[in-house]
């Protein structure tokens, strides 16, 4: 089986800024930048959230170890954090996102110290939205989730409850740890 994701380094920018800069992309991905300079130092703030125990960053593979995205921690405090993942447009339907949810799911859950997973969706994105619904751990917490003006749906994945539905437990996911 092929690595889902690795940690994240500053040479990502390369490969990412490209695919984040698509229109039908760049709207919903959190850490925006105009440029690939600006872009590589965003990457650095979020390897430096990361040594803070405040981010927790992952780069999205695909079937050749190529960078296609980004899943990402962020604002963790006391074991909650808030994700946000994207890949590129030319990687939609073909399973590379799920497939590193589950897998950053279960390093998050069994090797980090997270026990609440906060999901927040743009109302305008309804791509996101129905994929998030067909996780059976996913709860709906409030629908009209406020902040900096706009309105999210705001969900919920618990250790507890991601730990207590054994199907997508069964499958094994290969994780390259290594810079």
């Amino acid at each position: 089986m092929s690595r889902l994701f690795r940690k994240l380094n500053t040479r990502d920018a390369l490969t990412l800024f490209p695919l984040l800069s698509d229109p039908s992309i760049f709207p919903y991905v959190r850490h925006k930048a105009d440029s690939m300079d600006a872009y590589s130092f965003v990457l650095k703030g979020l390897l430096h959230l990361e040594e803070k125990g405040l981010a927790i960053p992952r780069i999205i593979l695909d079937e050749r170890g190529n960078p296609i995205g980004m899943i990402l921690l962020y604002d963790i405090i006391d074991g909650v954090g808030y994700l946000s993942t994207w890949i590129g447009k030319d990687y939609f339907g073909q399973g590379y996102n799920a497939a590193a949810k589950e897998a950053f799911f279960q390093e998050l859950f069994l090797e980090q110290d997270i026990h609440t997973i906060l999901v927040k969706i743009n109302k305008q994105n309804v791509r996101s939205r129905q994929a998030s619904l067909k996780l059976p751990y996913i709860q709906l917490i409030d629908e009209h989730f406020k902040q900096d003006g706009r309105t999210y749906d705001l969900f919920t994945i618990s250790k507890h409850r991601y730990l207590g539905i054994p199907s997508h437990m069964d499958d094994v996911y290969v994780v390259e740890n290594e810079a």
